[in-house]
């Protein structure tokens, strides 16, 4: 166990080390890694002990400084925050973590503040959960798990994969191998939907229909628009993505897709 803080003074904080052994009920896809910022040093390593038992990662801040530095700093599934913090108040780590370093990560906080009027606070702030002391410890991971689940399955569903192209719809940044890959705006609109639809083939009527409506152009036009989405994704020395069916229309699939 490493203990240090932003000062360099100690502070509870926990290597990212895999446990000798593993929850039987736990598999990869199930384990997530936790920043706990917890001041109670007992609680802080009952919960650490307990989710690194099952598999988990797990990082332990003891004051506020800290928690806000390592939760900007290092990449967590998922925080559990105390609310009576040195240095920075839950409520206000949470508040700057949304506000200030726009972070979307899920935040369980943990205390012994009950009233509905705390709550209410703590969910105004930008936490997701709140589970009041005393708890089991069971119940904490299952919570934690949940919120994961939550985040992941936004995260996939905000973001489009084909082989190593992919499409963050948010952003709408366009990534092939890794590679930024810039596009026009119909060009653009036309990859997002031969992505949702692969590796199935689009008719070439239905591009038409999602990019301009009721109204198409010319038919040169949609053939320009696809040269430039093929040049931009399947450059050279990279395998095909982006298949014409002749007479049809066009196809975004990997390589060692099945025919659709």
């Amino acid at each position: 166990m490493r203990r240090l803080d932003v000062d360099d003074n100690p502070v509870l904080k926990r290597l990212h080390a895999p446990p000798a052994s593993r929850s039987p009920a736990m598999n990869d896809r199930n384990v997530f890694s936790v920043l706990v910022v917890e001041d109670n040093a007992d609680l802080a390593a009952n919960i650490a002990d307990f989710l690194e038992g099952h598999g988990h990662q797990v990082d332990v801040a003891q004051d506020g400084v800290t928690g806000l530095h390592l939760a900007v700093t290092q990449p967590h599934d998922v925080i559990v925050l105390d609310l009576m913090l040195p240095g920075i108040d839950g409520l206000t780590l949470c508040r700057r973590l949304r506000q200030d370093a726009h972070s979307a990560t899920p935040v369980l906080m943990l205390t012994a503040r009950a009233t509905l009027d705390d709550k209410v606070a703590g969910f105004s702030e930008g936490a997701d959960d709140y589970l009041t002391k005393p708890f089991e410890l069971r119940e904490l991971e299952m919570r934690l798990a949940a919120l994961v689940r939550r985040a992941r399955k936004g995260e996939q569903l905000n973001r489009l994969q084909v082989a190593d192209l992919a499409f963050d719809l948010g952003t709408r940044v366009v990534q092939r191998a890794g590679l930024s890959v810039t596009l026009p705006v119909l060009p653009l609109r036309i990859l997002e939907l031969l992505m949702k639809r692969s590796p199935n083939v689009v008719w070439r009527r239905e591009i038409e229909q999602a990019v301009w409506g009721d109204s198409p152009p010319d038919s040169d036009s949609l053939r320009v628009h696809m040269h430039t989405l093929r040049a931009a994704i399947d450059p050279p020395g990279l395998p095909p993505l982006l298949h014409t069916v002749r007479g049809v229309g066009y196809q975004l699939k990997a390589p060692n897709a099945a025919p659709a």
